[in-house]
């Protein structure tokens, strides 16, 4: 196996065709909230991409994950407000073709560093459905750690389940 050259940078209108093409996958999409449709379709790469390039979608972090020159994922923080602002969510995902590289966790690494040393935060959480093993994998090699089983926290596709919340408190 090559190893592949991965980076985090801004997501630009150009990459939605190959955001629409990694994006479209059931596996992804059953590991991610409901707002995130199945299919994807290049419409709905463009209007992420609309949204995270506008004002509004700037308030947080919305980063692409580059791997070997081409847009293969997507990760972000979401800051939280009011009693919760100095706490923000991680998200992320990655093509199905780039999975068990070690890219995902060098992203959140990365991504993790960046919003402690940037932003007045004190936690970065992540929930993460329970039978997805390898994202928790990821967060776990990364240095969050398992706070709280939430059961029956979630239903997608039909199945209620577990969440795991992980987290990094700084």
């Amino acid at each position: 196996m090559t190893r592949a050259w991965a980076r985090l940078r801004p997501w630009q209108l150009s990459d939605a065709q190959s955001l629409s093409t990694h994006g479209n996958s059931r596996a992804i999409w059953l590991n991610l909230r409901d707002r995130f449709p199945n299919p994807y379709t290049l419409t709905d790469a463009e209007h992420h991409l609309r949204f995270v390039l506008s004002p509004e979608g700037m308030t947080d972090v919305h980063l692409c994950i580059e791997v070997d020159g081409e847009a293969a994922g997507s990760i972000s923080i979401l800051f939280k407000q009011d009693v919760n602002r100095r706490s923000a969510e991680i998200g992320y995902f990655l093509g199905q073709q780039f999975w068990g590289r070690g890219i995902t966790t060098a992203a959140v690494v990365a991504l993790t560093e960046y919003a402690f040393a940037n932003f007045d935060l004190c936690r970065l959480y992540a929930v993460v459905f329970a039978p997805n093993v390898a994202s928790a994998r990821v967060l776990q090699k990364a240095g969050y750690e398992l706070e709280a089983r939430l059961h029956r926290s979630i239903t997608k596709d039909g199945q209620t389940m577990d969440s795991l919340l992980f987290a990094m408190v700084k």
